[in-house]
């Protein structure tokens, strides 16, 4: 069963708002359990909003002394796992990659988000050297313009491509939307535009990082068939 695990070492790249987008668009088709390990609890605060998907699961106590077990249970019980790394604590994320059959990197698009973002990248590749296997990963640009792509952008993601870094298609355009949820404690499809602004954008923007994602997955599964 796919484990999806979000990491970036930096606070406010996006991460927890793209592992809870994904996580919500998985459950509206199958069960998901995320795995919550960033110390403030989010994903799990969210969670006990009464318009929770029934499909929604969370592990929530998650540390670098459980993880790999908690990872096992929960694909062992639903066909999806998303975790939610806590950014700075280097350990945990070792292991949770080294169980992880796609690695999402969020972050700005911004050069010091860039340069944090290269830390993540370290991440993978030590793992990749230690199992000896490969380790799918995409750079995913959040919070961006979703009228104009700024110079800055196009200039980093051309540097991550020409580096050989994969990066998204998709990104996670800057909507009051994805805020929303956290305010609100709804998916996205239970907002009220009356109170939300452009929540049909937002659902549309969700729903293509998430087939990106599946297409991630896809790509990689193919891969291991044919190295197995």
């Amino acid at each position: 069963m796919p484990v999806i695990v979000f990491a970036s070492p930096k606070g406010g790249a996006g991460k927890t708002t793209s592992a809870l987008v994904l996580a919500t668009q998985i459950a509206r088709h199958s069960p998901v359990t995320v795995i919550d390990a960033d110390p403030n609890r989010p994903i799990k605060n969210w969670a006990e909003g009464e318009n929770t998907p029934a499909g929604f699961h969370v592990i929530a106590d998650a540390d670098e002394e459980n993880i790999l077990d908690y990872i096992e249970e929960a694909a062992s019980k639903t066909p999806y796992v998303v975790v939610d790394l806590e950014g700075t604590a280097s350990k945990i994320v070792l292991l949770a990659v080294s169980q992880a059959d796609l690695v999402i990197i969020p972050m700005q698009p911004s050069q010091l988000d860039a340069d944090q973002a290269s830390r993540a990248l370290r991440v993978v590749r030590q793992q990749e050297k230690m199992s000896r296997r490969v380790v799918p990963y995409g750079v995913l640009f959040t919070r961006t313009n979703n009228a104009v792509r700024s110079r800055t952008l196009r200039h980093i993601a051309q540097t991550l491509t020409d580096s050989g870094i994969r990066v998204f298609r998709s990104e996670l355009n800057e909507r009051e939307a994805f805020r929303a949820m956290f305010a609100f404690g709804e998916p996205l499809e239970k907002l009220d535009p009356a109170d939300v602004s452009n929540v049909p954008k937002a659902i549309e923007n969700a729903e293509w990082f998430a087939e990106e994602v599946a297409e991630m997955l896809r790509e990689a599964s193919t891969v291991g068939d044919a190295n197995g």
